[in-house]
């Protein structure tokens, strides 16, 4: 690996508490010859003396814009708005490769400054597996959540917890009534989370992937009192539920109450569930789809942010591996072949990007 300076930028919304980079791993970059600058951040999960301890830089938050050129920012969540020309290499979730609302105007911020996004969706392996991930804190939360509502007892606003404190919160109470739920994507990462978070719970979900999906029972599906969808598309499908499931005054005999879409690719040509035109938060984190008969919605795009120092603990684990590697060849290669990709889709003149 050649030398490189990694810049750990302050996440800008508000309730995102996590971090792609653990103090107990800043350790394990700078000892491997990682030059690592963390922002100040009032809300990352780990104070700032443990990354100085670590051996880390120390910059002021939102300072990335003006770090050297030859430095890469990491994130996980959205960037601001400005500067409408991005310069630098950036590694975060994007969301910009499924025509989601704003992909475009992103990509174009790229393009403009002859930067570059490695999407850490796309940090994949020879057979596309995925290399770093938050997806079973994402299925697990939204399994939990689900379970709250659906006895009643899901409080807002939402603020991050331990998991054991969640866990406790899962614990059937006398007078919880029996339901059923149903798990679609059950072998994934995010499936496998919901799964553990039902059981936890006291319930054995129903549990679907790819065989089940592709000849849709959805009486079977609608006959289930909670769902949680766990699928990344891919490729375009028949959705789950359509407008006509979740219409009022639609066959009373519907059970379904809840519904939790973990993967929210709300606004993608490939979501499997078009019934709803944006996503919940922290602070109102159920939406009623349909009053009668009821059907809520949970929808929330930061999960694991609700577990911050779980979650990023065992993802940073991950993600170092890759960084103590990173280079123009292999995963991070393949990233910057999908950038490259999704600018050609969208028919953005990618211009003369510095960064190859």
């Amino acid at each position: 690996m050649t030398e490189l300076h990694l810049w750990l930028r302050h996440e800008v919304r508000s309730t995102e508490r996590r971090t792609p980079i653990v103090p107990s791993d800043a350790r394990r970059l700078v000892d491997g010859g990682v030059t690592l600058t963390v922002e100040e951040s009032p809300q990352r999960i780990f104070p700032i003396e443990e990354y100085e301890a670590a051996g880390c830089r120390v910059a002021p938050a939102g300072s990335w814009v003006s770090a050297p050129q030859d430095a890469v920012v990491i994130g996980l969540k959205e960037l601001p708005d400005g500067p409408g020309e991005l310069t630098h290499r950036h590694i975060f979730f994007g969301h910009a490769y499924k025509r989601q609302p704003g992909a475009e105007a992103l990509l174009r911020r790229f393009a403009a400054g002859g930067g570059v996004l490695l999407d850490l969706e796309y940090l994949v392996d020879d057979d596309g597996r995925r290399l770093a991930a938050f997806g079973f804190w994402a299925g697990y939360l939204g399994a939990a959540l689900a379970v709250l509502q659906q006895r009643g007892r899901l409080v807002a606003p939402l603020t991050p917890t331990s998991k054991e404190e969640l866990d406790r919160t899962l614990q059937r109470a006398d007078g919880d009534e029996e339901f059923t739920a149903l798990v679609i994507g059950a072998l994934g990462r995010s499936g496998r989370g919901a799964r553990v978070a039902f059981r936890t719970a006291g319930i054995e979900p129903t549990c679907w992937d790819l065989a089940e999906t592709r000849a849709l029972d959805r009486p079977a599906l609608l006959g289930h009192d909670v769902m949680v969808n766990a699928v990344l598309a891919t490729t375009p499908v028949p959705p789950f539920l359509r407008e006509q499931d979740v219409q009022e005054g639609t066959d009373p005999a519907r059970r379904l109450r809840t519904l939790c879409d973990v993967t929210c690719d709300v606004g993608s040509p490939l979501n499997v569930l078009p019934v709803y035109d944006r996503t919940t938060d922290w602070t109102d984190p159920v939406r009623r789809l349909c009053k009668e008969p009821p059907l809520d919605l949970i929808a929330i795009d930061n999960l694991p942010s609700l577990l911050p120092q779980e979650s990023s603990t065992d993802f940073s684990a991950a993600l170092v591996l890759q960084l103590l590697e990173f280079g123009v060849g292999g995963p991070w290669g393949r990233c910057l072949d999908r950038f490259h990709q999704a600018c050609r889709e969208l028919g953005i003149a990618e211009g003369e990007f510095r960064h190859v």
